[in-house]
């Protein structure tokens, strides 16, 4: 039986399978175009944004994108909490209810 060299392990890329698409469909989702301009000041997030200007722009500013990636590897590293607007509303019931009679 012979023994094969063990392959070299492979850095790990987090942006691995993660289009530019996804990146920037994402932090519009999660910040809106305003947060998203705010957060990174360039053009195509504050005037008329949208995704396919971005992209246009972005796949032709290195630096840009290099920002855009950085942001969306912090977004996905830190996972907003729930918001009130996404909590479960639980609705009282009459067990339940604070003005049920003890």
């Amino acid at each position: 039986m012979t023994d094969a060299p063990t392959p070299a392990p492979k850095p790990v890329d987090p942006l691995h399978g993660v289009t530019l698409k996804a990146m920037v469909e994402h932090l519009a989702e999660r910040y809106g175009w305003d947060g998203l301009g705010d957060r990174i000041t360039i053009r195509c997030f504050t005037h008329d944004p949208t995704v396919n200007s971005s992209l246009k722009f972005l796949r032709k500013t290195p630096w840009a994108r290099a920002k855009v990636e950085s942001l969306y590897l912090h977004s996905v590293a830190h996972p907003r909490k729930q918001t009130a607007a996404k909590a479960v509303v639980v609705e009282d019931t009459p067990e339940t209810s604070p003005d049920a009679p003890a």
